[in-house]
């Protein structure tokens, strides 16, 4: 039992990584369609690459987006609209008119009898609300056929059988009898002008629900292939209803070929294949960029974004294929670029591609598309603490998008009339999306512990509680750390490392040193010096104990691991060679393990160009009567020394760069001790 844990103990890392690929394979293949996958790939306006393809089985050819559309748009048009008869209305408003008549007609006034009057008027009323009294204006023809709705009952008319009610002048004319006497008419007019209101009006929901079941009745089929059938042959142009063919057998074979009975084929098909995609990854990450791959967080980092993609994509997929080019892909590479580096930004990129192409419609276009913008993010997106570099970025990346599905939409058109252009205005959402990378990178660093170039900038402000409390307690410490960001920050830039990083490495190396700053040489403002009373091994274990107080300041204050590293590194497991020597003096015996700092070396280009800086600078203060000659064999002495003691054999660093390095240490240095030629007197 006591091996077994060992062994878990030893090999934990692994495990980890063994189940986090486990996951993640089975969490793709959830989400990626349960449908068999068509092994023809072909374009619209391009040649059948294959032999001459006949119909495996009959099926039915769907109707092309376009034709449905104008199918039911036809339907829309040619809609007979329902209107709503409301007879509690006419009842009403019948009572009204007999007692407005009452009130307004008097016998002694007119000739015409009352009685007469008022039966010319009702009949007028009812002949009025024969077939329903409008006020609205609606969008319908005369001739236009209508179903009016009485009740339960509904009847067959023409719109123009309603009546209008400003039309009640000329209908009063028309409908009483001749004997009736103008006046007797102007009552009548006045009293039906008041009673008569609207009592039809139009059902919207039923007409909707009409067109709505007309809609649903279209038959999406507009033909049949019997099996054996030619559909295509070789060299033959993929167009018009060749290419409707072509996508009804795509679709026929995806989603009802694949029956139970080989859906489990269909998995170890899908395993296979995104074990070889994650596989690709792994062996990438231990091949060339194993500090990666021997963090567990970050290898979890970049497996949840790449899951977090395919998810998003499934979902927009599944809602409407319409909308695929909405989810910001881009932000995959702009965001492992901020935390890690280009190379492996892009490469992640590709891979999550291939899993997407099992996804998205039209998968040629869609990768071709997103692989040129993704490589367009990698080229284009930099010092992204620069707010118009991202803006800037995210119109380049618009642009390709856009630029890019024009071209593939003229090689299968042959023109432009028939873009679609809300396409374009897709691509736009996705960049406005892109720029969700800034608070999503700070999310992320708060979720994973990473650090980007962001957080970096903000950490280079010499303001910060930090410095400012290294600039009051060791102010020498202070401005040695501000020449050795300056020297790094140089020689980063001129090997192609990461400067910004090197930088705020240099301007935290030293904290540690706050806790004892007056025993070391650059806080000490008289000629006194504290290491005087006390015995060289006791100075060395203040000296070496500034690296793990730096560490502990470090953590106690938040700062990231990345930055810490430059603290433990920075003298690497060199000697604190002066009180070695002094010791040495006193007794041969001299354990050097005593005077040695703990390490590690340093395991990356950035804290090797800190080592360099910090061991020139910190020397350099040394230098009597500094010359240009002295000054390059000094640097000379002290790089080769550290080359010598095997300080930068984890730091994948070339020759060529520490001879590069080299060279701007010397220049930068004859610059801060202003060297110039000695003018005659």
């Amino acid at each position: 039992m006591n091996n077994f844990f060992a062994l878990f103990s030893k090999n934990q890392s692994l495990i980890y990584k063994g189940f986090l690929f486990i996951l993640s394979t089975f969490l793709v293949i959830y989400l990626l369609p349960k449908g068999g996958q068509f092994k023809y790939n072909f374009q619209k306006g391009k040649p059948w690459q294959y032999e001459n393809l006949y119909a495996p089985f009959s099926f039915t050819i769907k109707k092309d987006s376009k034709t449905l559309e104008e199918e039911k748009e036809t339907i829309r048009e040619n809609a007979t609209p329902y209107f709503e008869y409301n007879a509690e209305i006419v009842k009403t408003r019948k009572e009204d008119f007999l007692q407005l008549f009452n009130d307004a007609f008097v016998d002694s006034l007119y000739t015409t009898p009352k009685e007469t009057a008022q039966n010319e008027g009702l009949s007028v009323f009812t002949e009025l609300y024969a077939k329903g009294v409008i006020d609205e204006v609606y969008p319908y023809d005369k001739d236009q056929l209508i179903y009016l709705k009485r009740g339960n009952e509904i009847e067959e008319l023409a719109y123009s059988q309603f009546f209008r009610k400003e039309n009640i002048k000329g209908r009063v004319s028309k409908l009483v009898s001749e004997s009736a006497t103008e006046d007797v008419k102007t009552v009548l007019q006045k009293v039906l002008e008041r009673a008569v209101v609207p009592n039809v009006t139009l059902n919207t929901k039923l007409t909707e629900a009409s067109v709505e079941s007309e809609i649903n009745a279209i038959n999406p089929n507009r033909g049949v292939v019997e099996k054996g059938g030619r559909i295509i042959a070789k060299g033959e142009v993929v167009e018009g209803d060749t290419y409707q063919i072509l996508n009804s057998l795509k679709a026929e074979y995806q989603s009802q070929v694949w029956s139970k009975s080989n859906y489990s084929w269909l998995i170890v098909g899908y395993i296979i294949i995104v074990f070889l995609v994650f596989s690709m990854l792994f062996l990438f990450l231990k091949k060339y960029r194993f500090d990666i791959y021997n963090n567990n967080t970050k290898v979890t980092f970049i497996f949840f974004n790449v899951i977090l993609m395919v998810f998003l994509t499934t979902i927009v997929v599944n809602l409407d294929a319409k909308y695929v080019y909405v989810v910001p892909l881009c932000i995959l590479p702009l965001i492992l670029k901020a935390f890690f580096d280009p190379r492996l930004g892009l490469f992640v990129h590709v891979l999550t591609l291939m899993l997407l192409g099992f996804v998205v419609p039209n998968s040629f276009e869609y990768l071709f598309l997103q692989l040129i913008a993704g490589i367009v993010t990698i080229l284009t997106v930099s010092e992204l603490y620069r707010r118009a570099n991202l803006f800037i970025s995210v119109g380049q990346i618009t642009l390709v998008y856009i630029v890019g599905y024009f071209a593939f939409f003229i090689l299968q058109e042959g023109n432009v009339q028939l873009i679609i252009w809300e396409n374009f205005g897709y691509f736009i959402l996705c960049g406005l999306a892109t720029l969700f990378a800034h608070p999503l990178i700070y999310l992320y660093e708060k979720m994973f512990g990473l650090v980007s170039d962001v957080s970096l900038l903000e950490l280079s402000d010499t303001n910060t509680k930090l410095l400012k409390e290294l600039s009051n307690k060791a102010p020498g410490t202070f401005h040695h750390s501000l020449n050795v960001a300056n020297l790094g920050e140089a020689a980063a830039n001129e090997i192609g490392a990461n400067s910004m990083l090197v930088r705020v490495g240099a301007l935290y190396h030293d904290i540690g040193k706050m806790k004892n700053p007056t025993y070391f040489t650059e806080n000490q403002v008289n000629s006194v010096n504290a290491h005087q009373e006390l015995d060289p091994k006791e100075s060395a274990s203040i000296i070496i104990d500034h690296v793990i107080n730096g560490i502990e300041i470090a953590r106690k204050n938040n700062l990231p691991d990345r930055v810490i590293d430059f603290i433990r590194t920075h003298h690497g497991t060199s000697l604190v060679y002066y009180f070695y020597k002094k010791e040495k003096e006193q007794d041969d015996d001299v354990d050097q393990e005593d005077f040695r700092y703990p390490g590690p070396i340093p395991f990356s280009k950035e804290t090797a160009i800190l080592m360099m800086a910090d061991s020139v600078e910190a020397a350099s203060k040394s230098l009597k009567e500094p010359t240009s000659s002295k000054i390059d064999t000094f640097v000379e002495k002290i790089i080769d020394g550290q080359m010598a003691q095997g300080q930068f054999l984890n730091a994948n660093i070339t020759f060529k760069e520490i001879q590069t390095i080299k060279k701007v240490l010397k220049k930068k240095l004859n610059n801060i001790y202003h060297l110039r030629v000695e003018y005659p007197e």
